[in-house]
């Protein structure tokens, strides 16, 4: 159940030295064909670092071998200096490999601001190729993650051809396009049109609707890869149902992993004119601090849902805000904009999900975002991340 489950890839986790706890910090993932494909999705932040500006060029014409992560140090504003060491990093991974380093991939997560210890990762680089196994999909999965406290991954199995993934993240999670550190991998032969497609619509409806704490990353990465060694062709939908049954999945991992979090909250909005305008109502609500805070101490302080669906603009969603309807697992505790059943009747204490339902009464489209409570914890984590 890792991104080595599908036909014709290799991976391996191993400890480089970049993290002062001596823990797994260097990923490889490698696919030996007989295709190639490979296209991604990235941070839509204008401040990115150094191994999104070269995994840009990368996936230009849609040939990845390979895609070498490390965890430790995100290599962003890190000057000229901080580029050259990713293009090293390729070039060692493609000497390796025998391919060619605008075919690798690199992705880094960690601190800002700080150069990476270049000669242990280049070292790492060359112990991972030489541990290259088609069950090292695990220990790629351990070696990229930094605050996370477990591994996610993820496989959905279709006739004759597989989808798998593995992410890291537990924070800064409030993307566009793309979350964290991200790698997909499917043995079914499809060209890169139809692999870009179905990454895109995945991406749009998991990864893009989970927001943990309002923080985009600069390192977001979202990378597909295909073997074809299946021999089996996938269709347009096809994949894009399967490769959206594996993020929804890593998705879900990502929120209940959150930095600190004792809730996972589900913010569902229904009735609404447009799916943007749903999505744009749910994202309003997730972002709310106090909010998050008031589900954290197990009050469903309705009040502040509501408050948030009117900030939307009128332009982005129209609605009647006397007619909106708010349920907090299962009880309407808010009717027609105004006061519903007794907030008394939804416990929430013994409840490691919330599920936020909001009809707005403007139309049929409906959307959910995925959040997670703020809790002292997630403070505590966040005030001594770099020390």
């Amino acid at each position: 159940m890792s991104v080595t489950t599908p036909q014709g890839f290799r991976a391996t986790g191993v400890t480089a030295g970049l993290k002062a706890s001596g823990r797994p910090d260097l990923a490889l993932v490698v696919n030996d064909g007989p295709e190639h494909v490979g296209v991604a999705v990235f941070t839509s932040n204008r401040v990115v670092g150094h191994p999104v500006t070269w995994s840009r060029q990368v996936v230009a014409d849609g040939v990845v071998h390979a895609v070498v992560l490390n965890s430790g140090g995100a290599n962003v504003c890190t000057g000229p200096e901080g580029f050259l060491d990713t293009h090293r990093t390729a070039e060692t991974v493609a000497a390796a490999l025998d391919v060619s380093p605008g075919d690798v991939v690199v992705c880094s997560t960690g601190l800002i601001g700080e150069r990476l210890p270049i000669d242990a990762l280049l070292a790492g680089v060359e112990v991972a190729a030489a541990g290259l196994s088609a069950d090292g999909g695990v220990a790629a999965a351990e070696a990229i993650m930094t605050t996370d406290t477990v591994v996610k991954q993820a496989v959905a199995a279709r006739d004759g051809w597989t989808v798998g993934g593995m992410a890291k993240g537990a924070g800064m999670l409030a993307p566009a396009l793309a979350t964290m550190l991200v790698v997909l991998t499917t043995d079914a032969v499809v060209d890169r049109a139809d692999a870009d497609a179905a990454l895109r619509e995945a991406t749009r409806v998991t990864f893009d609707r989970i927001d943990s704490d309002g923080c985009m990353s600069t390192s977001d990465t979202v990378v597909l890869l295909a073997s074809g060694a299946s021999g089996v062709a996938a269709d347009l939908p096809a994949l894009t149902g399967a490769v959206t049954e594996v993020c929804a999945s890593l998705a879900r991992q990502l929120v209940a992993d959150a930095e600190g979090a004792t809730h996972d909250i589900a913010v569902h909005v229904a009735g609404a004119q447009s799916e943007t305008a749903a999505v744009a109502v749910g994202r309003a609500v997730t972002r709310s601090n106090l909010l998050k805070a008031a589900v954290f101490g197990n009050d469903p302080n309705w009040g502040r849902v509501l408050a948030q669906v009117g900030t939307v603009p009128v332009e982005v969603a129209e609605f009647d805000a006397e007619t909106v309807d708010v349920a907090i697992n299962g009880v309407m505790v808010c009717r027609a904009g105004g006061v519903g059943e007794p907030r008394e009747l939804v416990d929430l204490a013994s409840a490691r999900e919330v599920r936020i339902d909001i009809d707005l009464h403007a139309g049929d489209a409906e959307a959910t975002v995925w959040t997670n409570d703020l809790t002292h914890a997630y403070v505590h984590e966040n005030s001594a991340y770099s020390t």
